[in-house]
C-alpha cells in the first residue's frame, strides 16, 4: 500500500472568490465571482483538498467580528456546495508578528494540521503579493489572479508566480493542465 501525498490547493478569499470589498463583514455583501464555483469543484473533482486562507484585520480594528466573518465562510461554503475542506483566518494586525498572518504559512499549517501535502502539485491562489509570498514560504505552486488587486499586483511583481490568470476559472483551466500533462 503506498501513502500518497494529498494535493491541495490554498485559496485567497477576497479579490479570488469573492468580489473585493473594503472589509467585508455583511454576508449580504458578499458576491461570489463568476468562475468560482465551477472552477472549484472541477479541482475537487481532480483530487485537490480546498482550504480558504484570508487575512481579516477588520477584526483586530474593531469593524467586525469573529462571528462575522464565519457567517460569511458559512454562505460562501453553502453557495460552494461544501467544497472546501477549511477556512483559517488572521484576525491580526498587519504588524501584530503572529505567524498566521499572511505571507507567513501560519494558516496552511493551521488547515493540514499535520498532513503531509504534496507541495509539488500543491498552489496557492491569490490576488496580493502577500497571496503569492505565502506560496513561495510554504514551497507551493503559486498562481496571481487578475480578479481584486492582481491587475494591479501583475505588473509590479518582482518574483513571478507559476501562473498568472484573469480569473479562478483560467487559474483552474492552466493548473489542470499541467496536471495532465505531468501524467496525475
Amino acid at each position: 500500500m503506498t501513502n500518497e501525498l494529498k494535493k491541495a490547493v490554498f485559496l485567497d478569499r477576497d479579490g479570488t472568490l469573492i468580489e473585493e470589498v473594503d472589509f467585508l463583514s455583511r454576508v449580504e455583501d458578499m458576491r461570489l465571482l463568476p468562475s468560482t464555483a465551477e472552477a472549484l469543484s472541477r479541482l475537487r473533482d481532480a483530487g485537490f483538498e480546498l482550504f480558504v486562507v484570508t487575512n481579516q484585520s477588520g477584526i483586530a480594528r474593531g469593524f467586525f467580528g469573529e462571528s462575522e466573518v464565519s457567517a460569511i465562510h458559512d454562505r460562501l461554503q453553502s453557495e460552494l456546495g461544501g467544497l472546501i475542506s477549511g477556512f483559517q483566518f488572521c484576525p491580526h494586525m498587519p504588524d501584530a508578528g503572529c505567524r498566521c498572518r499572511k505571507p507567513n504559512v501560519g494558516m496552511i499549517e493551521a488547515s493540514l494540521n499535520g498532513t503531509a501535502v504534496d507541495t509539488a502539485n500543491s498552489w496557492m491562489i491569490g490576488d496580493k503579493l502577500l497571496d503569492i509570498e505565502t506560496g513561495f514560504n510554504a514551497g507551493l505552486r503559486t498562481a496571481l489572479v487578475r480578479t481584486g488587486y492582481g491587475a494591479k499586483v501583475a505588473a509590479a511583481l518582482e518574483r513571478q508566480p507559476d501562473l498568472i490568470a484573469d480569473d479562478i476559472g483560467m487559474a483552474v483551466d492552466i493548473i489542470l493542465g499541467m496536471s495532465l500533462r505531468s501524467g496525475e
